[in-house]
């Protein structure tokens, strides 16, 4: 018998351990429950609609950069209907916006480009900030500024203005660094 989702593949150990290793406890959870994501919409990788998901279910900073109560149930109300029919247009292609840049050679099998780019965006936000550890919002900061990524067409879709998450992401890392 013939298992109809395909796999996900293994992660290479050491760019998967670069990646995830410097992540929060809570972020890592997020990046398990986009691969669950994958694995079970039928996607070979983990794309940033998958990431954008798991930030909104676990990770109130992130909600609160998107928004209202209402603005983040349309996208979650979106990101639920991927599997039912919005995303099947994504089914079968590579999610690679081209807007960030992504070291080829560092591609991480199971992983879509812009995905990839969005988390060493994050984590490259995070030691710029002094942190060694990326967090929900470092990847939702980099997500809204690839605009041809899947998270943020699903955000525009939902009536989130993406430029405005990215100033209420800003305002608040102001805030905490005056903490």
């Amino acid at each position: 018998m013939q298992n109809p989702m395909p796999r996900v593949p293994r992660q290479p150990a050491p760019v998967r351990a670069e990646i995830e290793d410097s992540l929060t406890v809570e972020l890592a959870s997020v990046v398990a429950g986009a691969r669950r994501r994958a694995l079970r919409d039928g996607d070979r990788q983990i794309d940033t609609a998958h990431l954008l998901h798991s930030l909104l279910e676990s990770d109130a900073e992130v909600r609160a950069a998107v928004g209202d109560a209402a603005q983040v149930a349309r996208v979650l109300g979106y990101l639920v209907q991927r599997s039912i029919g919005y995303g099947l247009r994504w089914q079968g292609s590579v999610e690679d916006s081209g807007v960030l840049p992504v070291v080829r050679a560092a591609a991480v099998p199971g992983w879509s480009p812009s995905a990839v780019a969005a988390m060493t965006g994050a984590l490259a936000r995070a030691q710029m900030r002094g942190d060694l550890r990326a967090r929900g919002v470092d990847v939702l900061s980099r997500v809204v500024t690839d605009p041809e990524c899947r998270a943020a067409d699903v955000l525009r879709r939902a009536g989130v203005d993406t430029a405005q998450v990215g100033v209420r992401i800003a305002a608040a890392s102001r805030h905490v660094s005056r903490g």
